[in-house]
């Protein structure tokens, strides 16, 4: 037990006499690891349309169930994309949509800035996504 106590009273003191590191968080922002999970995007193509296909398999594997797709049939037989509801309140950023998506049109930004007054604010469908940004996918 005495082992114990003394070496974390080593670290303390060990720290105590360091210069504390400080930055201005709003005016400076710290970088984030490559692989950082951060709010999840859809892509677009160079048309500036969405990629998803609709096909659902982001909903079915999500383990905290925060993804709604809502499919349509398009003029040309198509199954396109009508609605995609993200509940951000919900999401445990897993990464599981992202690993799902056969066409890869979902990817997780580095956005870590997810404050809001409201939780309303954190339900982003299809058309609040679009004006976050639609990221332009950069794939194949």
């Amino acid at each position: 037990m005495f082992i114990a106590l003394f070496k974390g009273l080593m670290l303390t003191f060990k720290n105590f006499f360091r210069k504390p590191f400080t930055f201005q968080y709003p005016e400076t922002k710290l970088a984030v690891p490559e692989r950082f999970r951060g709010r999840p995007e859809l892509l677009c193509n160079a048309n500036n349309q969405m990629i998803c296909v609709a096909c659902g398999l982001c909903e079915k594997v999500c383990p905290s169930q925060c993804i709604t797709v809502i499919p349509e049939t398009g003029g040309d037989g198509i199954r396109c994309l009508k609605n995609y509801i993200l509940n951000l309140n919900r999401c445990s950023f897993c990464g599981f949509c992202v690993d799902a998506c056969p066409v890869d049109a979902i990817r997780m930004s580095s956005a870590y800035e997810l404050a809001a007054y409201s939780k309303e604010d954190l339900i982003l469908d299809k058309e609040k996504m679009r004006a976050n940004g639609c990221a332009h996918h950069s794939g194949i």
